[in-house]
């Protein structure tokens, strides 16, 4: 079974070494979604302090097979907010 890595970059890079193992790359992507919402969800301020979030899925050849974005992008009425 194929072994995808899941790579995070908020400001900080988390490299996933270890990996999943996974039937193929439609599967990786649902994992990544699921993955993604849990850590948003668990590092919402966090995140939201920073301008752009994403996440790599490469093979185990180190294969960027997809990327996900979370970008956070201010109306400049919020300019005056804070």
């Amino acid at each position: 079974m194929p072994r995808f890595h899941f790579n995070v970059h908020d400001g900080y890079s988390k490299s996933d070494h270890e990996g999943t193992e996974l039937p193929d790359w439609k599967a990786a992507r649902t994992e990544a979604i699921r993955l993604a919402g849990m850590l948003i969800l668990d590092e919402a301020e966090r995140i939201a302090r920073e301008p752009d979030w994403h996440m790599d899925v490469a093979d185990e050849r180190g294969l960027i097979l997809f990327r996900l974005d979370l970008t956070i992008v201010e109306a400049p009425v919020t300019q005056g907010w804070r």
